[in-house]
């Protein structure tokens, strides 16, 4: 098995993936911006770079075969830094990429962070690394850090959401990393069912015992309470369009995806609640 290179690491994504490919006996290059915060795992080798330092990047990519390209948090310059990130990786022969996408991601995109993602994917392509694309619905484990004063707010009217579990999402990632058979392919990563935030304001009810409630915004109302956090407008573009998304429809399939890949139903937002 060729050298893994693992961006990251010390998130969410990244991390359970690393943890994997340890207990899986592959060998691991860790890519960190602060190594003290690199997960320390046997076999797996740390270097330090950022997306916004390519030569530093084609140095931790050097020798990789197979790249995890967890996306970047949003940000302005991001998509320049994922241009960074894929030139690098092109520049130190990496062969095949696994990346962490966005669900439907198209330049018409309502969720605006998404349209990044497209592009990201338009580059990979181009470059022609054979590459799988996992295009990740939002994540059910951030869900709940949406209530503010007991409710869920946004301008999301009756539209439905099949958010996904980052465990799910990370474990998929995994497979697609050590197995060849997914490069190339695209994979749709869901929940098992679509939600409107109504629905799941009601599921954090239950689950937790604390009443929750859904306060459907309209956009005028979720961009004034939203500008107040002081956050630069392409922020406060992208939070107000996680919910007109959402109303638009265009984050409600729900994909076979994770049942197909790892062979068992896809995580419940109970289940996230609960820990499973």
């Amino acid at each position: 098995m060729g050298l893994i290179a693992v961006t990251g690491a010390t998130g969410q994504i990244g991390g359970r993936v690393a943890r994997g490919l340890a207990a899986a006996g592959a060998p691991q290059r860790l890519v960190v911006r602060d190594p003290r915060r690199a997960p320390d795992l046997d076999g797996a080798d740390v270097r330090v770079a950022t997306y916004d330092d390519g030569e530093a990047m084609r140095h931790a990519f050097d020798g990789a075969d197979v790249l995890l390209f967890v996306s970047g948090a949003e940000d302005a310059g991001r998509l320049e830094q994922h241009r960074r990130v894929v030139e690098a990786a092109a520049a130190a022969g990496v062969r095949r990429v696994v990346y962490t996408s966005f669900l439907g991601a198209s330049p018409a995109s309502t969720f605006t962070f998404a349209r990044d993602h497209a592009e990201t994917e338009d580059l990979l392509s181009a470059a022609r690394f054979t590459t799988t694309f996992l295009r990740d619905n939002f994540y059910l484990d951030v869900l709940p850090e949406f209530v503010t004063d007991g409710a869920l707010r946004g301008p999301a009217g009756s539209g439905r959401v099949s958010a996904v579990a980052r465990a799910d999402v990370a474990e998929v990632a995994l497979a697609a990393v050590l197995d060849e058979a997914h490069g190339g392919r695209s994979y749709d990563l869901t929940g098992p069912q679509a939600l409107s935030f109504a629905e799941i304001a009601a599921t954090i009810s239950e689950v937790r015992g604390v009443p929750v409630g859904y306060v459907a915004e309209t956009v005028e109302e979720a961009y004034a309470s939203r500008a107040a956090a002081g956050a630069p407008g392409f922020m406060v573009d992208g939070w107000v369009s996680t919910y007109t998304a959402v109303a638009a429809g265009e984050l409600e399939a729900v994909s076979d995806a994770v049942r197909t890949v790892l062979g068992r139903e896809p995580r419940s937002l109970q289940d996230v609640l609960s820990g499973r």
